[in-house]
């Protein structure tokens, strides 16, 4: 059965940092996609950030966050990272982190679209104060 538990949210000033943390278990799939969604109160979530698994790690980054945001991944450890700097009160929400069950092809990058991905954590609140 496969899990992903989400870490690093809490509270912080606009213009401070958090580093949030998936860690999957029971999921094995090292040429997957795994990716970090963010949904603002009484708005849709969006994909923030995807990561490929493989040995490249393709990232993808929406506009609003590049620059400010670096997703990453462990291997070893089967964890996936999201380091965000200079948040913004926009940025607060719940994120949670997906992966998926097939494998993307070499060169590719992990789409943003939420209906690919099969797998879902309960996700992790972020707030920040302006």
């Amino acid at each position: 059965q496969v899990q992903l538990v989400e870490s690093g949210g809490g509270s912080v000033q606009a213009g401070g940092s958090l580093k949030l943390s998936c860690a999957a278990s029971g999921y094995r799939n090292n040429r997957g996609c795994m990716g970090w969604l963010h949904q603002a109160p009484g708005k849709e979530r969006e994909a923030v950030a995807t990561i490929t698994l493989t040995s490249a790690g393709l990232t993808y980054y929406a506009d609003s966050v590049k620059g400010r945001f670096t997703i990453s991944q462990d291997r070893a450890k089967n964890t996936i990272y999201l380091a965000m700097n200079s948040l913004e009160p926009e940025d607060a929400g719940m994120y949670s982190c997906a992966a998926t069950s097939w494998a993307v092809g070499a060169g590719e990058y992990c789409a943003p679209r939420q209906d690919l991905y099969n797998y879902w954590g309960q996700g992790t609140q972020v707030t920040v104060s302006s």
